[in-house]
């Protein structure tokens, strides 16, 4: 099953803008490498599972992976062969606005070797450009 909120305020929302650069989720705080956004789009509940799947096949349980995206927007259909009007559709699936820069996905507790290529597994069920990237260390 998909990831959804367990309980909204509202069922419907619209879609708005999408504008600018993440200010926030900017950086790698829980791992120890990312998947950092190219772009801005809509990554579906389903996308987002698929990326943990095979982030966590291929590291067999050696390591952690963090999900730093939740997809809190639902976004409405209505049927197929529906004529216009009759208010808005119910909801159909869930989404995360992501923008460039969010990281999405992180790893720790492997090496940088490993954390690539786990890492490019998520990048290829990503509909969007995304690069790998590294914690920056304070010490």
């Amino acid at each position: 099953m998909a990831t959804m909120p367990k309980r909204v305020k509202y069922r419907k929302s619209q879609r708005g803008k999408m504008k600018g650069n993440a200010s926030r989720c900017n950086f790698v705080a829980f791992g120890e490498y990312g998947l950092q956004a190219m772009e801005t789009c809509w990554i579906s509940a389903k996308q987002i599972e698929a990326g943990r799947v095979s982030a966590t096949h291929f590291l067999h349980r050696e390591g952690k992976v963090y999900l730093r995206i939740f997809p809190h927007k639902p976004v409405s259909a209505k049927p197929l062969e529906t004529r216009m009007g009759k208010g808005k559709g119910e909801p159909a699936f869930w989404v995360a606005r992501v923008r460039p820069g969010q990281v999405c996905f992180e790893v720790g507790g492997v090496g940088e070797n490993i954390a690539k290529q786990a890492l490019s597994r998520v990048a290829h069920k990503m509909p969007i450009k995304c690069r790998f990237i590294k914690r920056r260390h304070s010490l």
